[in-house]
């Protein structure tokens, strides 16, 4: 018997009416093994893809950062019988600031053969529309919460961001705050870009100098978005 494929399957950004391809409309019509990174948002894709799937049917393993190791080992055991299984993110790209680097690990030391699909990734997207340095660039992720060690990183990033682009991320509740603590790190000729509500209606993708953005108002609160700057 062949051994499934582990199939990484791109989310859409937040509540975007994505039209999906065809093949991927297939894909998971006819697959009854995911991993999801939560069950609910993952239970959406699948009805927003294929509407007349009988979710009754589908099994699911679940995927975060509360998953134990022992658990993982196993979500792969529907490929060593003939299945497929689809891995999705809440949103974006399996793998890339998702999880799910642990599964194509695992799928790779057993020999499964790993498809990744096209779709949105927020950061290559956010990458995209910055004007910055599309060549040479790093994604920090999440920077510290504590003040002075969060302002210690930014001064560190900015000295290295004249020919890396930096990209990093925060929690949308904290966005405000981030953004303030920002403009008074910087230098005022540093690059700074807000990229948020990514394929979204409400989208924004901004660029300016740092001196520039302290005099610019702007509504970030509670809005998925990422961050890149570039000094000069």
């Amino acid at each position: 018997m062949s051994l499934g494929k582990l199939y990484l399957v791109p989310n859409k950004l937040g509540d975007s009416k994505s039209n999906f391809p065809e093949h991927q409309q297939t894909l998971i019509s006819s697959t009854k093994y995911f991993i999801f990174e939560n069950e609910k948002p993952g239970r959406a894709f699948i009805k927003n893809i294929t509407p007349n799937k009988n979710q009754s049917e589908i099994n699911i393993s679940i995927l975060n950062k509360h998953t134990i190791e022992k658990e993982i080992n196993s979500y792969l055991n529907p490929c060593f019988s003939g299945h497929n299984i689809a891995l999705i993110s809440d949103a974006g790209c399996p793998g890339i600031a998702d999880p799910g680097s642990q599964i194509v690990r695992l799928a790779h030391e057993n020999e499964i053969k790993v498809i990744p699909l096209v779709g949105p990734s927020s950061i290559l997207l956010a990458l995209m529309g910055s004007g910055m340095n599309g060549q040479n660039f790093k994604f920090n992720g999440y920077l510290p919460i504590e003040i002075s060690e969060r302002k210690k990183k930014i001064k560190i990033l900015e000295n290295t961001s004249l020919f890396t682009t930096q990209i990093f991320m925060e929690t949308p509740y904290r966005n405000k705050k981030f953004f303030s603590t920002l403009v008074s790190t910087l230098k005022p000729e540093t690059k700074l870009c807000i990229a948020c509500d990514l394929t979204l209606k409400t989208e924004y993708i901004k660029t300016k100098k740092v001196k520039h953005w302290k005099s610019t108002k702007v509504d970030i609160h509670k809005r998925p978005a990422i961050f890149l700057i570039q000094s000069d």
